[in-house]
């Protein structure tokens, strides 16, 4: 859980003991927090331009590692503005919501310059975004991104990105979303939405005849 702004630290909390415990000592709150397969911590903090990680196994509360962004606003391959939400894959590759810079960037494991995946300055731009602001990888490696600012959520495909969510328009109608900011599958693959602007969580249920009805963005 994320205690940064006040307190500088992200707690941990044990459903044994009913405690909290510090796990991470952090110099701004942070927008995501991410626990990878190896138990590695990654906060993203929005007001330093950075992602940065440190391991759970450790037994003494080390420094953090600088996992991305160099601190410094921008928009260089190596650098961030204002990130949100991260996702670390099973290969330990790291995709950062740039806000600010309206792009997903991966960042493979070892790399210190990213690769934008998602926006318009991608390689193969298939899509434009306005503050992404949460990212989830599926087992197949298709990507879906809460587009904040579009108030939609979006994913890839075989024929590039879709809208699924939030697509006809701003509102607070059951189909519609106003700075759609996070969300999560659970394990039938319905989606829970974080719609902040309509102060209320979304659930919109995984029906396998609806796939063909997702607006396609060109």
């Amino acid at each position: 859980m994320d205690d940064g702004e006040k307190n500088g630290r992200v707690q941990k909390w044990s459903a044994e003991t009913t405690t909290f415990v510090t796990v991470m000592n952090v110099s701004s709150r942070c927008e995501g927090l991410f626990v990878d397969i190896n138990d590695t911590l990654y906060c993203s903090m929005f007001n330093h331009h950075q992602v940065v990680k440190r391991s759970l196994n450790d037994a003494v509360m080390t420094l953090n590692r600088v996992a991305a962004g160099t601190g410094i606003l921008g928009s260089a391959s190596n650098q961030l503005s204002s990130p949100l939400g991260i996702f670390v894959d099973l290969n330990l590759d790291l995709y950062v919501a740039d806000c600010n810079n309206n792009r997903v960037q991966l960042l493979q494991l070892g790399e210190s310059n990213a690769v934008t995946v998602a926006g318009y300055t991608s390689l193969n731009p298939t899509i434009t975004l306005s503050c992404p602001s949460g990212i989830i990888l599926d087992a197949e490696k298709y990507l879906f991104i809460a587009d904040s600012n579009n108030h939609r959520i979006v994913g890839s495909g075989l024929y590039g990105f879709r809208c699924l969510f939030g697509c006809y328009g701003v509102g607070s109608q059951s189909n519609q979303l106003i700075f759609a900011f996070s969300f999560s599958f659970d394990h039938f693959g319905n989606i829970f939405v974080t719609d902040s602007g309509s102060h209320r969580i979304q659930k919109f249920q995984y029906l396998e005849e609806s796939c063909s009805k997702f607006k396609m963005i060109e």
